[in-house]
């Protein structure tokens, strides 16, 4: 996929000032110079993949506000690698082919820092954990007042609880570990706070925000006290650190076992309430995980996560692995074990092991052959990772050749002869003194041309009016033409408009015709059956006794709402979709039909609707008939349990008496 690449490089310290290019689809854009607003501005509208720069404390005391600023999605990566073990900006251009023109020009220090990010050379600087806080409050002031102003308050207290509830289940159902704070008021909630262990990118599209309403919804991701740098290409890992196989069993306790590719154990380990950048970290410390492994199917939450973090593969079992099979993969490891979240752990990354092992065989037995075991490591986690193994051994070879040159000409060096090299020197110490001169006479030349540019300018000013008129009339010819164009366009558009506003009309006509003959109902229609719109049709055209409602969208309704509706004594309830059951019980509870499309014929157009009052009335009649019966059956089941409770009691006073008479 085509990615957006921006370097950036700081121009001014003072007032902050960045130059900045972008890399997109192999062309280069020279951008401009920016402000630091201007550029947080430019990267929210852009979103890129990757914002390179070659030191990120370069930004100073601007420096986590711009990292919280950065889109969802966007890395900051550092080019020039991690704190202390930096490389020069320019050493990485010149071990990578990237042409240099100027180093002193900071749109060149911006350009190679965006084909070096483009090149998967840097390391992402990562400034949140892998955890967010979700908090659910009151949206606005309550301020003062009576009765009402206390109805609106539990109102508030009830909406908050029921979108705790609702992010509580959106979570369960993607599997994603919370903790839950809660604060009760009001036979609700006054306050929800949500400590979610997973990312904001795997949030995206899940929960979001809410601002301005009664309620607020705030996702704030958790900082990390100090960075983390990581390499931009999980091969720069492979490269650095140990590659490893790791079980791991989540859960209140967690266990994380690790072997290597050799089958060895190098580590077994529990702990309890342990947090996900903690085993993250622990993870780390031991290695580079290539595979990460479950002892159950399907793999929980946590394993795909950790997975995804470390962009290694996971192992899941073809189904569960029972105790008495984990009992015996750790008999033939050998390896004794403190609980059982330990054996669990180690049993996932063995049994992940020994799936593995024959190729791991197979690429061992190939490498003696060609006498290349030095590097078997991380031929084989290359090839774990997806490369055959003729594309594994051509990468690692590669890697090495820099570093061989590099020893082939250091030893070189001890026995170079100087003279040649000083007899360079003077000669291009002449070279500079001609180009030097050469250079004063282009600048003499560049002044007379200067002038010639300026008579030109002059002419050109004084130029034939008539010649000047005619491109003018032209390009106003040009400019009605496309006027003329535009205005068809708007044309074609508001007949169709004016097409569909007049079959609206003659339906409209249609029904108003039935309602004045007395065969259809008009009832109002109300898109979503929330507190808002109740309050806006009450205000337009009030709710009035013997009201039919028809609802689009009853999503959003409670049991409140309900029974307000009951006190305005409606008629009945039209709704295009299943009714909540708190709502549809208080209805029922009062005798109000609740009617659904397929047991109606709705006609309408906008916000106007008619039903045939004949079909109307029978519905409703149907509807009640229907309760009626459900209630007399209830009734009779209710009575029949009722006897039948008093005969066993009867049974038994007589059977007492019986007993007491012998």
């Amino acid at each position: 996929m085509p990615i957006l690449v921006i370097g950036i490089d700081i121009i001014s310290e003072e007032t902050k000032r960045f130059a900045v290019v972008s890399w997109f689809n192999g062309r280069l854009i020279k951008n401009g110079e920016f402000t630091f607003y201007r550029l947080v501005r430019f990267i929210r509208a852009k979103q890129p993949d990757i914002v390179a720069t070659d030191n990120i404390y370069e930004l100073g005391e601007y420096l986590r506000k711009f990292i919280r600023a950065l889109p969802q999605g966007t890395k900051i990566v550092q080019v020039t690698g991690r704190p202390g073990e930096q490389k020069s900006l320019w050493s990485l251009a010149k071990e990578h082919g990237i042409k240099v023109v100027d180093k002193f020009n900071p749109y060149e220090e911006a350009k190679v820092c965006a084909l070096l990010a483009v090149k998967g050379i840097g390391h992402e600087v990562l400034a949140f954990e892998d955890e967010v806080v979700i908090k659910v409050s009151r949206g606005r002031s309550q301020g003062k007042g009576g009765w009402s102003q206390d109805r609106y308050r539990r109102r508030v207290h009830n909406l908050i609880q029921n979108k705790v509830r609702e992010i509580e289940e959106t979570l369960k159902r993607a599997n994603i570990p919370f903790d839950l704070e809660i604060k009760e008021k009001d036979q609700g909630l006054e306050r929800g706070e949500f400590r979610v262990y997973a990312s904001r990118e795997e949030l995206a599209g899940l929960i979001k925000p809410m601002k301005g309403g009664d309620i607020e919804v705030r996702i704030r991701p958790v900082e990390k006290k100090t960075f983390e740098f990581v390499p931009l290409k999980s091969e720069s890992a492979i490269r650095e650190r140990k590659s490893i196989i790791v079980g791991l069993d989540p859960g209140i306790t967690v266990g994380i076992a690790a072997l290597d590719l050799n089958g060895e154990v190098l580590t077994s380990y529990s702990e309890r309430n342990m947090a996900v950048s903690d085993i993250v970290r622990f993870i780390s410390e031991i290695g580079h995980p290539i595979i990460i492994a479950t002892d159950v199917n399907p793999a929980p939450g946590l394993v795909e996560k950790i997975s995804r973090s470390f962009k290694a593969m996971l192992f899941v079992p073809r189904e569960s692995l029972k105790v008495e099979e984990k009992n015996e993969l750790l008999r033939n490891l050998g390896i004794s074990v403190e609980d059982d979240h330990q054996r669990d752990a180690l049993a996932a990354a063995y049994k992940a092991y020994l799936r593995l092992k024959p190729k791991l065989d197979h690429i061992e037995a190939k490498l003696k052959e060609l006498g290349i075991t030095q590097k078997g490591e991380e031929i084989k986690a290359l090839v774990i990772q997806g490369y055959n193994l003729g594309e594994a051994i051509l990468k690692v070879k590669e890697r090495e050749k820099p570093r061989e040159e590099v020893k082939h000409v250091e030893e070189k060096e001890v026995y170079v002869d100087l003279t040649p090299y000083m007899e360079k020197i003077k000669e291009l110490e002449t070279t500079v003194e001609l180009l030097e001169r050469e250079n004063q006479e282009l600048r003499v030349m560049i002044e007379k041309q200067r002038k010639i540019i300026e008579n030109l300018k002059n002419k050109l000013a004084t130029y034939d009016e008539k010649i000047r008129e005619k491109i003018l009339r032209s390009k106003e010819f040009e400019i009605k033409e496309k006027r003329i164009i535009h205005l068809e366009k708007e044309l074609r558009e508001a007949k169709a408009i004016i097409e569909k506003l007049s079959s609206d009309l003659v339906l409209a006509k249609r029904m108003h015709l039935l309602e004045l003959r007395g065969s259809a109902v008009p009832i109002k229609v109300i898109e979503n059956l929330t507190w808002k719109e109740i309050e806006e049709l009450e205000r337009s055209t009030g709710i009035k006794k013997d009201d039919v409602l028809y609802v689009v969208n009853p999503a959003g309704a409670g049991k409140s709402l309900a029974e307000h509706l009951v006190e305005k004594r409606i008629k009945a309830l039209i709704s295009a979709k299943t009714l909540p059951n708190l709502v549809y019980e208080v209805l029922k509870e009062n005798r109000i039909p609740i009617l659904y499309e397929s047991e109606i014929e709705v006609k309408r157009v906008d916000d106007f609707a008619i039903v045939d009052r004949k079909e109307l009335e029978k519905a409703i009649k149907d509807k009640i008939k229907v309760w009626e019966k459900e209630e007399k059956e209830r009734e009779i089941q209710e009575f029949l349990r009722l006897v039948e409770e008093y005969r066993i009691e009867r049974i038994k006073e007589l059977k007492k008496k019986s007993e007491e008479g012998h």
